[in-house]
């Protein structure tokens, strides 16, 4: 009986990964960033975490039991939580306990409600899912040092649980193309949150299978097919990643100047800018006009993307860390001068796909 009970606890903690121990590890450094901030020549950057208020009723939102195929991505409920979990995570980073404190009772109440865990097994339903994790993780790994160890167990069971049934979703191929490419961003920021390596390692493997299917040009065959919105498609994997390329760098190793045949990142990167300057280049790939925008005119490109949208979000956001690195290249001087030019009046540049206020964790 003793060593039946000894084999169930240790079988029951191997579900739920420790918090990896080694400096850096996660979406971001975050002791590093905590330190960063706090200086003066940060401030302007620390201004940035704290530019969205608190709301004092953001803890008292009803945790939501499950994403559906009628109401994935649209759920205002949904919504207002990643809105709330990345506004507390930045203020949080920056040092306000008010928003610390506030971050930890509203992931503690959904975690212990198990929030989202009776999503539906669909496509749509899935992206609404993946959409809510990554702030979900930013916020568990700067809450982390806050947390008891109770704490820490109540949201990461509920976290792990989440990520895996990404995983088994993927494992069985419904995912593909950006979609295929967030989730394993997901699973790579999990993993190198709490050291889980087998998760880390599919976002690593799936960040070199996305180079390898990109085209001599650096379009994507499964994005740039996708009609009027083949750079919209485009931007999201470049977003996805640059996630992966930062958890990475956490732990010393430069995706970004991995190259997989012709494809690197700045190819993809040069790719994207070209097309959002001259939308020709991606007309004959768009015109397959394939999936749900075929009823929608390729040949106008939908660049909504490059404007922060009325509920401050903004899907560039993912251009603070890569222009933060000040790396050499063309493509990086001209994300760098698209940032300056028209990106940077709209910050924060805040957005679930990069695990909230990307300017907070990044931002120079």
């Amino acid at each position: 009986m003793i060593r039946i009970l000894a084999f169930s606890i240790l079988s029951l903690l191997a579900t739920v990964p420790s918090y990896a121990q080694t400096k850096g590890q996660g979406l971001f450094d975050v002791e590093a960033r905590h330190i960063a901030l706090a200086q003066p020549a940060f401030a302007s950057v620390r201004a940035a975490c704290l530019a969205i208020p608190r709301d004092p009723s953001w803890v008292n939102l009803r945790p939501i039991d499950r994403f559906s195929a009628e109401g994935s991505g649209t759920d205002g409920g949904a919504n207002n939580y990643a809105w709330a979990v990345m506004v507390l995570t930045g203020r949080a980073l920056a040092g306000d306990p008010a928003s610390e404190t506030s971050l930890r009772d509203l992931l503690l109440a959904w975690a212990k409600a198990r929030a989202f865990e009776n999503t539906e097994d669909e496509g749509g339903a899935y992206h609404a899912l993946k959409r809510v994790l990554l702030p979900t993780i930013a916020a568990y790994s700067v809450l982390h040092r806050s947390l008891d160890e109770s704490q820490r167990q109540i949201v990461s069971r509920w976290v792990v649980s989440l990520v895996r049934k990404i995983d088994r979703t993927l494992s069985a191929g419904a995912d593909r193309n950006d979609q295929r490419a967030l989730a394993d961003s997901i699973l790579m920021s999990w993993g190198a949150t709490t050291g889980d390596e087998a998760l880390y390692d599919r976002g690593y493997r799936g960040y070199r299978r996305v180079l390898a299917q990109a085209r001599v040009d650096g379009s994507l065959a499964l994005e740039t097919r996708q009609g009027a919105r083949a750079l919209w498609h485009m931007r999201q994997s470049l977003a996805s990643l640059t996630v992966m390329a930062e958890v990475a760098a956490t732990r010393g190793v430069d995706l970004y100047s991995l190259r997989e045949g012709e494809a690197n990142f700045d190819r993809l990167l040069s790719y994207l800018l070209t097309g959002i300057t001259e939308p020709n280049v991606v007309m004959a790939y768009a015109s397959e006009n394939y999936g749900s925008n075929a009823e929608t005119d390729f040949r106008r490109q939908d660049m909504s993307f490059m404007a922060k949208r009325n509920h401050g979000r903004h899907y560039m956001a993912w251009a603070e860390p890569v222009v933060a690195r000040e790396r050499a290249g063309l493509a990086t001087k001209r994300l760098k001068a698209l940032l300056t030019r028209g990106l940077r009046p709209d910050r924060p540049l805040i957005d679930e796909l990069v695990g909230g206020n990307a300017t907070c964790f990044w931002g120079r």
